[in-house]
């Protein structure tokens, strides 16, 4: 006669449990991890193209009194500048970060934006821009973590003799009270 080992069975079926868990975890991490990483100094752009991607990144300072959001962004090259040097795209019109970044008050914290797919008209203009080595222009849509005072922020990222980008603030918009101009 078996005697059923209810104890042995839970821990086998925990066991099992777990090592799907870890198994789909690690998977769900390797596909979101593409393997790669910058280090911008103070004051230093990133602006990298490869075959499948284009990298850009920003740091950023919070000077305001709140913790700032991150909502969206817009790429311009200065081809561009132009025609939109006085104005900004509508809000709707950004993209939207796919991970939340926050920057604390009177920290620092960081942008970065990708185009993935080398068959967008994006990814072919920012990969001139890289390689041309042209300025290339930023749109950040940012807000306090209430929700309200949206700024639109205009960076440059210019490239510097040899290699590197430098990043600076141009132009700041704000959405919901009046602007200074």
């Amino acid at each position: 006669m078996f005697a059923t080992d209810w104890v042995t069975i839970s821990a086998l079926a925990t066991a099992g449990g777990t090592l799907v868990l870890a198994l789909a975890t690690f998977a769900s991490v390797r596909s979101a991890n593409h393997d790669k990483w910058f280090l911008a100094g103070g004051g230093r752009g990133i602006a990298e193209a490869d075959e499948s991607a284009i990298y850009l990144a920003i740091p950023l300072r919070n000077v305001g009194s709140g913790i700032a959001v991150l909502h969206g962004w817009t790429f311009f090259t200065t081809e561009e500048l132009g025609t939109i040097l006085d104005t900004h795209s509508d809000p709707s019109e950004f993209v939207r970060l796919t991970r939340d970044l926050y920057v604390p008050v009177g920290d620092v914290g960081f942008w970065q934006g990708t185009f993935r797919n080398p068959d967008a008209p994006e990814f072919a203009e920012a990969r001139e821009g890289i390689e041309r080595r042209l300025a290339l222009i930023v749109d950040l849509l940012y807000g306090d973590y209430e929700g309200g005072q949206r700024v639109i922020t205009r960076f440059a990222l210019r490239p510097l003799d040899g290699e590197g980008w430098t990043a600076t603030a141009a132009r700041h918009w704000n959405l919901d009270r009046a602007d200074p101009r």
